[in-house]
């Protein structure tokens, strides 16, 4: 029972931690494209101040609910698990390391000047959001697996003691 209600978690987690990043990326980054860039710059620092505690929550609930998961499981379930919080981690690392830095020079772009090379910097943003997206959907892959397919294996100890 315990292994059912960590996969449901599981799946709510990282199904919304895919889901806001995949809007992300397929909605929010490409409107970004067609406005001016001191729209595009105030609306994004603007969306990152709202964005950054929520996203942080949900990287961390995801890789939470997946290491529980697989803490309270064993073999393949286990397997998938901990690898569901290794991409996890990898797309908090990503945002930590990549993006992070950057949306702080897009907030100062916002209010001040804008150096040349702020195209190159936007496309390597634009990049880092395509690895932690992936990463999550993945991932969320991964928890989807284990829900529709893994546990429905029978386990070794359920055949033993099955009535004939």
């Amino acid at each position: 029972m315990r292994t059912r209600l960590l996969t449901a978690a599981a799946l709510l987690a990282t199904g919304y931690l895919c889901g806001a990043f995949g809007y992300g990326l397929i909605n929010v980054a490409q409107a970004f494209k067609t406005v001016p860039l001191d729209v595009r710059f105030t609306f994004h620092a603007a969306l990152m101040k709202v964005n950054g505690p929520v996203m942080q929550s949900a990287m961390a609930l995801a890789a939470l609910t997946s290491l529980l998961l697989a803490v309270y499981s064993g073999g393949l379930v286990r397997r998938l698990a901990a690898t569901s919080f290794g991409l996890e981690v990898t797309s908090f690392v990503i945002t930590r390391f990549g993006n992070v830095p950057i949306n702080g020079k897009i907030k100062q772009w916002a209010v001040g000047p804008v150096p040349a090379d702020y195209a190159q910097l936007l496309h390597r943003w634009e990049l880092f959001h395509i690895a932690r997206t992936t990463t999550a959907l993945l991932a969320f892959v991964l928890i989807v697996t284990i829900a529709v397919f893994a546990q429905s294996v029978p386990s070794r100890q359920a055949v033993l003691v099955a009535p004939n």
